[in-house]
């Protein structure tokens, strides 16, 4: 089979691999789409090496068509060769071919192409996972959403809106906010003339202070926006695309009662991401296919053209997922 390899110069290629072995537990997937995300241009740079035991090529999040089964997989799972699924990956989803746990599998949502299922099980899981279990977010509580076109945000808001909570999010460009004003965002702040740590203060003072950050910038900000919280209020760190380093007052932290969390999706247990894969499918699923939630792709690139994809996340400016057609079977 083949998959993207990335060289030593840090290019692209689409080479041979060798065949996937498939173990008792897993299933074999030919994969229609693969999904682009921040974590892939991280691990092509060095500096997110895939766990042990992963193909050493990208890729978190595919969708595909069962075609092999292991034996524990097929006497365990009501899974069968055929059924069309999407699923979340430790890596290696930039390639014909997937192996992963059958308990690791999604269905489609009713109504959704396989590229659609492609972009929901990294960033779906990963906004669950901060809303919910790390954020504990409740019905009536306030959400700074930074980084508001993003792909994250493109689930993350509307799932809290869903959910009944309040969010104001942040875009870097002016023109962002009439893009991502279908997300359903309460407040956008455009932090090229506005400053969000000025906005949280006005909220507090308004009595509606933030409960809940999820944060993929870091950098200055953050330290600056953490006086502005909700007694108990959760800041969930998930990347420092801003800078890692950031002056806290530590003060604020206890006096508030503060929680800093710092949250990656990759580095958990198996059974922890297989429990919850299936609250996702319980919870979440349901509003995929009533279109009470509606994903939101920027761009469907072939996989041979995954630099090209990869140069639109760095540029920034889209509003979505970027996606990789590998068969593009539906």
């Amino acid at each position: 089979m083949k998959a993207i390899i990335v060289n030593p110069d840090k290019s692209l290629s689409w080479k041979d691999v060798g065949q996937l072995a498939v173990s008792d537990n897993e299933v074999l997937i030919k994969t229609s789409y693969a999904a682009v995300n921040r974590a892939d241009l991280m691990q092509r740079e060095g500096n997110y090496p895939p766990p042990k035991g992963a193909p050493g090529w990208m890729g978190l999040e595919v969708s595909g068509i069962i075609v092999e089964m292991g034996k524990e997989a097929e006497k365990k799972s009501d899974w069968r060769i055929g059924d069309r699924v999407c699923t979340l990956l430790v890596g290696g989803g930039y390639a014909e071919y997937v192996a992963v746990r059958y308990d690791h599998l999604l269905y489609v949502p009713k109504g959704l192409t396989m590229a659609e299922a492609a972009v929901l099980p990294e960033v779906y899981t990963t906004a669950y996972l901060n809303l919910f279990i790390e954020g504990k977010a409740k019905p009536g509580e306030t959400l700074l959403m930074n980084a508001g076109a993003s792909g994250l945000a493109s689930a993350v808001i509307p799932m809290a809106k869903a959910f009944g909570l309040y969010v104001i999010t942040t875009v870097r460009r002016s023109e962002s906010v009439e893009k991502i004003q279908h997300l359903g965002a309460d407040r956008i702040v455009d932090t090229s003339s506005e400053d969000i740590a000025a906005v949280m203060a006005e909220y507090e003072a308004a009595g509606q202070p933030v409960d809940i950050a999820i944060d993929c910038l870091g950098g200055k900000m953050m330290g600056s926006c953490l006086r502005h919280m909700a007694y108990g209020g959760r800041w969930i760190m998930i990347a420092s695309l801003a800078g890692d380093k950031s002056e806290v007052d530590l003060a604020v932290v206890f006096r508030k009662n503060l929680r800093i969390i710092g949250s990656t999706l990759r580095s958990r247990s198996d059974k922890f991401k297989a429990e919850l894969l299936k609250k996702l499918e319980t919870d979440v699923w349901p509003l995929l296919e009533s279109k009470k939630i509606t994903t939101l792709i920027y761009k469907i690139l072939p996989i041979e053209e995954a630099d090209a994809a990869h140069k639109i996340l760095k540029t920034g400016g889209h509003v979505g997922k970027v996606v990789l057609s590998v068969s593009g079977e539906e």
